[in-house]
């Protein structure tokens, strides 16, 4: 007879209410934790899109995503012609803005050259780009749908593909257009605007510049050559794909992603103490029938599997429901949420040794009672 078993059905709706409170608690230690990865894992979705080696920006800055980054469009084919050098494309990046059934949507621009780096390596539905004006690639978190249309600046863009996962540090989805068109967004202006620039007797004409040139290398081509080679060039500077997302995560979310993470930290070690007093204070509620079976002449070793049995009963159920529940809601959460197996292996670690632990206070406390404790009123 194992009486861990037999004694939770004994009081089998108090055990499952328990279980149901360590599950939500369980919960939001579980939306923390992919709140914190879904935090990293955004902030670098942008970076990793393009599948560059190199990012080529204003010299001086920190850009496009830690500083702003403004070069001339024409650097793009300067940089193609390196040595090294397989393909290259010129890319902006700017957060507009957009009504779209009866809400406002902010959205996050990326301008790029269809057949060049700096579109969406996978599109989850529809096609790319097929024309060189008036059409986008949205992700699905912006809540459009293929076939849909979206004005953006003064004109009216057809949603021709989704993609999924595209998004900035600050948690706007993206939509892709063509360089032209991205161009085209970044310099328009009012009317009075413009009036000052014809004013100014420019016509209200600028070069095109755009955020960055991102550049893919050919097979066995050193990148670190390539970087100082450019660094070597009048306001122009470069860094490697590692280099760009160490900078982001150290500039752009390092505040949010430490304060996350603190609060995770606060948030499990409230945890461990709350299932721990859970532990300790259901084996204190059983000293009299411990006392019971020690004057009957049970073993220690009955008292020992009885206390820790119901501990790792408790703490595997709370985290079970936990992970069902997270699991049901993380799509309703306006962040992405990212779990991973990893971290729900570490948690369930980390329950299973205060189980222990707390358990080991209890089966401390059991041994010390006197069997004579339960022939008192």
């Amino acid at each position: 007879m194992n009486l861990a078993i037999k004694d939770i059905r004994h009081g089998l709706f108090r055990f499952v209410l328990t279980c149901l409170g360590l599950g939500l608690l369980m919960t939001v230690v579980l939306a923390m934790i992919g709140i914190y990865n879904g935090l990293v894992a955004d902030a670098l979705a942008v970076v990793k899109a393009p599948a560059a080696d190199v990012w080529v920006v204003e010299a001086g800055t920190q850009g496009p995503f830690a500083e702003a980054s403004s070069i001339p469009a024409t650097t793009r084919d300067a940089v193609a012609r390196m040595p090294g050098v397989a393909e290259a494309g010129a890319i902006t990046y700017q957060t507009i803005e957009a009504s779209h059934a009866g809400k406002t949507l902010r959205l996050y621009v990326i301008g790029f050259e269809p057949g060049r780096p700096g579109g969406p390596q996978r599109i989850a539905e529809g096609r790319g780009l097929g024309r060189s004006h008036f059409e986008l690639l949205s992700d699905r978190k912006t809540g459009l749908v293929a076939g849909e249309t979206i004005r953006l600046g003064r004109d009216r863009f057809t949603v021709v593909g989704l993609v999924e996962d595209a998004m900035n540090s600050g948690g706007d989805p993206a939509v892709y257009v063509t360089l032209a068109d991205a161009l085209t967004l970044q310099t328009a202006m009012d009317p009075a605007a413009a009036r000052v620039q014809a004013a100014r007797g420019d016509g209200g004409l600028r070069p095109p510049t755009v955020a960055a040139v991102v550049a893919r290398l050919q097979p066995g081509a050193d990148v670190a050559l390539l970087t100082a080679t450019v660094r070597q060039w009048k306001h122009l500077s470069a860094l490697s794909q590692g280099e760009q997302e160490q900078l982001l995560l150290a500039s752009v979310v390092d505040r949010a992603r430490r304060q996350i993470g603190l609060f995770l930290g606060i948030l499990l070690s409230v945890s461990a103490v709350v299932i721990a007093l859970i532990i300790y204070t259901m084996t204190m509620e059983k000293l009299k029938q411990i006392a019971t079976l020690k004057l009957i002449g049970a073993p220690d070793r009955t008292i020992v599997g009885l206390i820790v049995q119901q501990a790792l009963i408790l703490g595997i159920s709370g985290l079970a429901i936990g992970l069902a529940l997270i699991f049901l809601v993380k799509d309703s959460f306006p962040r992405r949420v990212v779990l991973e197996p990893f971290n729900a292996l570490v948690l369930t670690g980390i329950i299973l040794m205060v189980c222990l632990v707390a358990s080991g206070l209890g089966v401390r406390a059991a041994l010390k009672v006197d069997p004579a404790t339960a022939l008192g009123g």
